[in-house]
C-alpha cells in the first residue's frame, strides 16, 4: 500500500488517489448513506423532542410490562410466600370438606351443605394478613429510592402488584375448589360438569376478590397492622350479613344494607344455590313429625294431604291410620328459598362479584394516589398533608438508614440483604 501511495522519500505515485476515491462507487456509496441518515433524524427530531419532554424515559406500557415481569420474578424467588398461600387454602378446604363429609340430603344436610360454604369464606382474613406486608416491603423500597430517582410511573407500580396476585389466587382457587367441593357436594351422585364448572368460576373469583380488597385497603394506609384491624373489621361485618345466619326478611330494617352490600351475600348465595339446588329432601328420623289422625280409619295421606299440597311438605306413609310421618321440605329449593337464595340468580351475583373486584382495584389506585402521590406533590389538603408528610418521611428515613447499613455492609465485603 505505501509503495502504491508513493509514500517515502523515494517513492512516486502515477496517481491522485484523492481524486480516484471521490470519483469511486464506494465514496457515493459512504454519501449516500450519510444522506439517508441525516434525513431520518432531521424527520424523527420533532418526535424525539416531545418524548424528551415526558416525565419518564419509557412509555407507561413498558413501563408496566417490566415492572410486572419483575414483581413476578420477586415472587418466583420467594417460594416460602407462595407455599404458604396454598398450604393454607387446601388445608382449610381439606379440614372444611371433610369435616362434613357426605352430608347428605337431609334437613340438617342441607344446612351443613350452605355453612360449608360459609366456612370457606372464613380463609378471607388470614390470606389478607398475608398479602399486605409483601405490598409494604415494596411500596417502601419504590418511594425511597424507585419514585424519587423517576425509573417509572406509580400506575405502574401499583398495577403491577395487583396483577401478579390474581394468577396465584387462581391456582389457590382451584386448589381449594378440588380439596372442598368434591367431599361435600358428592354425597348424592356428581353433579352436572356445568355445576361444576359454574362453582370453580365462583370459587376463583372469591380469591381474585380477597386479593384486590387486601390491595385495596393497604395502598394507602401506612402499615399492614392498621390495615390488618379494618380488614377484620370489614370482613366480619360482611360474613355476619350475609344472609346464612339470619335471613334478610329477619334482620333489623337498620342491617337491611349491610345485606345488600355484602360481597359475601352474592358469592354464598351463587355457590350454595348451585351445588345443592334440585335436591330430593329426605328427612332422617329426628327431624320427621309424627303426629296421629283426627278421627279414626282416616289414612294420612286424607288427613294431611290438603296441608302439605299447600306447605310444600311430603307425607312418608299416606296409607297409614295412625302415627302419620311428615316432612316439611320436599327438595332443598324450599329451604334455599326461606334464606333467600335461588339458583335462578347464580349468574347476577357471578357479575356482581366482579363489579366488587373493578371496584377495588379503582379504589387502589384512587386512593395510592391522593393519600399517597397528590399530597408529595402539595396538591392536597395542607392539614393531612402535614401528617402524611410527617410519617413519609420517617419511612423514608428508616429505609434509607437501612439501605446505608448495607451498603457499608459491602463496602466491606458483606452481603446485601435488601431484595433487588
Amino acid at each position: 500500500m505505501l509503495t502504491m501511495v508513493g509514500a517515502g522519500p523515494s517513492g512516486k505515485s502515477t496517481k491522485d488517489w484523492h481524486e480516484v476515491w471521490k470519483n469511486s462507487p464506494e465514496a457515493k456509496d459512504v454519501q449516500q448513506e450519510l444522506a439517508n441518515i441525516k434525513s431520518e433524524m432531521e424527520g424523527n427530531q420533532a418526535s424525539t423532542e416531545v418524548a424528551s419532554q415526558g416525565e419518564f424515559a419509557m412509555p407507561f406500557y413498558q413501563q408496566l410490562t417490566e415492572v410486572t415481569i419483575r414483581v413476578f420474578q420477586q415472587y418466583w424467588r420467594t417460594p416460602t410466600y407462595i407455599y404458604s398461600k396454598l398450604l393454607l387454602g387446601v388445608m382449610s378446604a381439606l379440614f372444611i370438606g371433610f369435616s362434613f363429609f357426605h352430608a347428605g340430603a337431609s334437613k340438617q344436610g342441607i344446612q351443613n351443605m350452605i355453612f360449608a360454604v360459609f366456612m370457606i369464606m372464613t380463609i378471607f382474613t388470614s390470606l389478607v394478613q398475608q398479602i399486605m406486608p409483601r405490598f409494604v416491603l415494596q411500596r417502601d423500597l419504590y418511594e425511597v429510592r424507585e419514585r424519587p430517582s423517576k425509573a417509572y410511573s406509580w400506575k405502574a407500580f401499583i398495577i403491577a402488584n395487583i396483577i401478579v396476585e390474581i394468577p396465584y389466587q387462581i391456582l389457590l382457587g382451584v386448589m381449594v375448589y378440588a380439596s372442598f367441593f368434591y367431599p361435600i357436594f358428592t354425597s348424592e351422585g356428581i353433579p352436572s360438569p356445568a355445576r361444576q364448572g359454574t362453582i370453580l368460576l365462583l370459587v376463583i373469583q372469591f380469591f381474585v376478590f380477597t386479593s384486590t380488597f387486601a390491595h385495596m385497603l393497604i395502598s394507602a394506609l401506612p402499615d399492614a397492622e392498621t390495615a390488618g384491624n379494618i380488614a377484620t373489621l370489614m370482613f366480619s361485618m360482611a360474613l355476619t350479613f350475609n344472609g346464612v345466619f339470619q335471613p334478610p326478611n329477619a334482620l333489623p330494617r337498620f342491617w337491611i344494607f349491610m345485606y345488600r352490600v355484602s360481597p359475601l351475600t352474592y358469592l354464598v348465595s351463587a355457590i350454595a344455590s348451585t351445588g345443592i339446588s334440585g335436591r330430593e329432601v329426605t328427612c332422617a328420623s329426628n327431624e320427621i313429625a309424627i303426629m296421629q289422625p283426627s278421627s279414626a280409619g282416616q289414612t294420612c295421606g286424607d288427613y294431611l294431604g290438603a296441608y302439605a299440597s299447600v306447605a310444600g311438605g311430603a307425607i312418608y306413609n299416606p296409607l297409614a291410620t295412625s302415627d302419620c310421618q311428615y316432612c316439611t321440605l320436599q327438595n332443598s329449593d324450599q329451604y334455599l328459598a326461606s334464606v333467600a337464595v335461588s339458583y335462578s340468580t347464580r349468574w347476577r351475583d357471578y357479575g356482581i362479584g366482579f363489579a366488587f373486584i373493578v371496584f377495588n382495584i379503582a379504589v387502589a389506585v384512587l386512593a395510592y394516589y391522593f393519600i399517597r402521590v397528590r399530597k408529595s406533590s402539595g396538591k392536597s389538603k395542607a392539614g393531612f398533608g402535614k401528617i402524611a408528610g410527617l410519617f413519609q418521611k420517617s419511612k423514608s428515613q428508616k429505609v434509607e438508614s437501612q439501605a446505608n447499613k448495607t451498603e457499608e455492609k459491602n463496602s466491606n465485603g458483606g452481603e446485601s440483604v435488601l431484595p433487588k
